[in-house]
């Protein structure tokens, strides 16, 4: 697995925040590095946000109304913010 790099740190929450909007594919890649961390590092706290959440929150702040957007506008991937790097190690998952 090798590396992993959260989009957020909330250092009030003391919480690690990944979203994602990608494929299927690559959702369930994203899920087993969060699995994978949560084992190799327990006290890691870290929520994933997937694309529906992502425009819950849109909507729900006023940032973007439903229909806003063109239907075949590219969803972003990723939110600017410090990078944080956590090592997954070696491990392979198969």
């Amino acid at each position: 697995m090798g590396w992993f790099t959260p989009d957020f740190y909330l250092p009030d929450e003391d919480l690690f925040i990944e979203i994602t909007t990608m494929s299927q594919k690559l959702v369930t890649k994203k899920n087993r590095k969060i699995r994978l961390l949560r084992e190799l590092h327990p006290e890691v706290r870290c929520k994933i946000f997937y694309q529906r959440d992502y425009l819950h929150l849109l909507i729900k702040y006023d940032l973007e109304t439903p229909g806003d957007t063109a239907p075949d506008a590219p969803a972003p991937t990723r939110i600017p913010g410090p990078v944080q790097v956590i090592n997954l190690g070696e491990t392979e998952t198969g």
